[in-house]
């Protein structure tokens, strides 16, 4: 919990305020929610109560803790009740400009002098609604995405005046609710998301209003191409073609840029055709609310992607070059805000930085908005050299040590080290076929490679290792042959960890769980950060582990816990993962790569030949009886004692320095 906050009032008790208030009660803060009416606060806490049931149901928190927390959210029709002892107030009404400035301006006269008065706005001035305070330094964005209690990100806005002290403390804050927050230095419309999100959409809507693509081109050719969760259309027929619209209008008003007016979001606004809820957008719903577009796979395959990118792409170089957000959080902003699989800079630098002007002229020449005008960063990148992949150095460095991107894995080899990245950070690394098949041509391309001594397998992001299977990615027939061969594929690939001639170590930062323990299971070590969960919560859907967990962890921990692990479908802390034997250390997170490394060092530096010998004969001796076992060692040791790192081994003893090992 954040150490300077303790109390909390959320004014707006709608889907983001009550949301709000639920987060933050979770996060053992004292809430109070306030509303026009008590009628609306009822119904906001059965919402949260509903929400906090889920939660248990699922495992994230224990039955017990739904009543702790329904206990910590109070509920006021007064304003200046609701602040009058708050550390820190977040407003979430509607977007209307007038209604925020009275809520701020009635919050700043009974609040007291250190409370910090944050705006959930998504659109609106941060600057504008602090002018109607007497403490503009103490006023700052902190922007949720929708739901706050699943959606990770959060953007924490400075406004013109906003302290610097109160942008760390509501950064803080937001950190202490488990979410990860960007900061945007600067007060500009839209922010950095969504502003990235209406170029994209933009130069996608113009594209098809000039009959140059068709809705369901672009939107396949972002969805099964790109990797983007929802087609650019379908997206907007999610979220409500009506919410586009006037939030469209609302940042165009304050910035010449992003005037690029969509007449085929205006047309159906106009009807009254505003996606899902009203049976019709961009696609015909003609099965509820919750029917998904068809959208066919080969329907995008002449798509140009980067003349559909080149927008979003040319804001984030803007935001970038004008010091509204740093690469990183940008990156993080379009990951886990858009779900994108890969950031946006890391699309530039895929597409070519010279393929992303020529594209943007393009763009420019044809419709003349400024938002197409190649940025001055991307100009100057292309006169540099830095191209991107293609040239080595782009947004990213691209040496000699290599850096293979697939689609759901990294693979980064920095010598004697390789790292196998699970690179799915938006839905917390679960793992899908292509992930397993990507694991596996990975360390194909690692086997024999002199180069690496270590692999390590982490998650992408610090929320999680992986949190089991994609269930989300069965996309063949359900029925138990499919489930036979997925279940195949995944054990093959867990299978060729543990065969895998080198040390590979697990470094689990947040979940590992189902699945994703599974793999960690198959690793000959696993270290893991001092906040991480793991578990095999699998019987709670009704199955049972399926790659390996029933054998590997009986192995690890013994058979009593293991049965106690697999048949509860308990998570345990990592403490308690240590004290079991399931992991080999426990770390602090702000150390976690460091240590990793440190370790996965000591092995480098080891005998490599020796090395691979150890793992066979106790991966594979302790499978079968002693006797055997004891031959299979015998054998790996005399052949061993052959080898010239055997006798540099003797020889740096005799002489007392340290080995030199060289794998022969």
């Amino acid at each position: 919990m954040s150490q300077q906050i303790r109390r909390v009032a959320v004014i707006g008790a709608g889907t983001m305020g009550h949301g709000i208030a639920e987060v933050s009660a979770l996060a053992g803060y004292e809430v109070v929610m306030v509303d026009v009416s008590q009628d609306i606060l009822n119904k906001a806490l059965e919402r949260i109560k509903w929400s906090l049931d889920k939660l248990a149901e699922r495992g994230t928190i224990s039955k017990e803790r739904v009543g702790e927390v329904m206990g910590r959210i109070k509920t006021s029709l007064s304003i200046a009740e609701a602040v009058r002892d708050a550390d820190l107030m977040i407003e979430a009404v509607p977007e209307k400009l007038d209604l925020k400035k009275q809520v701020f301006a009635e919050a700043d006269k009974y609040a007291p002098p250190h409370a910090i008065l944050a705006t959930n706005t998504s659109s609106l001035p941060i600057t504008e609604i602090a002018s109607a305070t007497k403490r503009p330094d103490k006023v700052v964005g902190i922007h949720f995405f929708n739901p706050p209690v699943l959606m990770p990100l959060v953007e924490v806005i400075k406004g013109a005046q906003t302290s610097d002290e109160t942008a760390r403390r509501s950064y803080e804050f937001v950190k202490s609710l488990g979410k990860e927050p960007i900061m945007v230095n600067k007060d500009v419309p839209g922010f950095v998301v969504n502003r990235i999100l209406i170029a994209l959409n933009s130069a996608a809507c113009l594209l098809v209003a000039n009959n140059q693509y068709s809705v369901v081109e672009i939107d396949s050719a972002v969805k099964y191409r790109a990797g983007l969760p929802m087609g650019i259309f379908e997206l907007q027929d999610f979220t409500g073609i009506d919410v586009g619209y006037l939030v469209g209008l609302a940042v165009a008003e304050r910035d010449p840029m992003l005037r690029v007016p969509c007449p085929l979001l205006e047309d159906l606004y106009k009807k009254g055709w505003l996606g899902q809820k009203s049976g019709r957008g961009f696609y015909e719903y003609k099965g509820g609310p919750y029917e998904r577009a068809n959208i066919p796979r080969e329907a995008g395959e002449k798509v140009d992607l980067t003349l559909i990118f080149a927008p979003a792409i040319n804001m984030a170089a803007w935001l970038l070059r004008n010091g509204i957000a740093s690469k990183e959080d940008i990156e993080k902003g379009v990951k886990l805000g858009l779900g994108w699989p890969k950031g946006v800079f890391e699309y530039a630098d895929e597409f070519g930085i010279d393929k992303v002007v020529e594209a943007l002229n393009q763009l420019y020449s044809r419709f003349g908005y400024e938002l197409f005008k190649p940025d001055p960063l991307l100009t100057q990148m292309v006169q540099e050299g830095r191209l991107g992949r293609k040239s080595g150095r782009g947004f990213y460095e691209y040496g000699a040590a290599g850096t293979v991107e697939f689609k759901e894995i990294i693979l980064r080899k920095e010598p004697p080290l390789a790292w196998i990245i699970l690179n799915r950070p938006q839905r917390l690394n679960a793992l899908t076929l292509t992930m397993l098949e990507e694991l596996s041509r990975a360390l194909d391309m690692l086997w024999d490679d002199k180069d690496v001594r270590v692999v390590i397998i982490r998650g992408a992001g610090d929320r999680a290792f992986s949190a089991g299977a994609d269930v989300t990615s069965f996309t063949g027939p359900l029925h138990t042959y499919y489930f036979f061969l997925y279940n195949r594929k995944f054990q093959e690939a867990v299978s060729k960890i543990e065969r895998f001639p080198k040390p590979v170590i697990a470094a689990i930062n947040g979940y590992a769980l189902g699945g994703g323990l599974e793999i960690a299971l198959a690793c000959d070590f696993r270290i893991a950060t001092d906040t991480s969960e793991l578990g095999q919560p699998e019987i709670n859907l009704g199955i049972i582990p399926g790659a390996g967990g029933t054998q590997r962890l009986a192995r690890i921990v013994g058979l009593g816990r293991a049965k106690e692990l697999i048949m509860l479908g308990d998570r345990i802390k990592a403490d308690e993962a240590y004290r079991i034997g399931l992991v080999n250390r426990v770390v602090p997170k702000e150390r976690f790569e460091e240590e990793v490394r440190s370790f996965a060092m000591r092995l480098a530096q080891g005998p490599p030949i020796a090395l691979t010998y150890a793992k066979y004969a106790l991966n594979f001796g302790t499978q079968v009886p002693v006797d055997i076992g004891l031959l299979l060692e015998a054998a790996f040791f005399s052949m061993a004692v052959n080898t010239k790192d055997a006798q540099e081994g003797v020889m740096a003893f005799l002489t007392r320095r340290r080995p030199e090992f060289k794998g022969e």
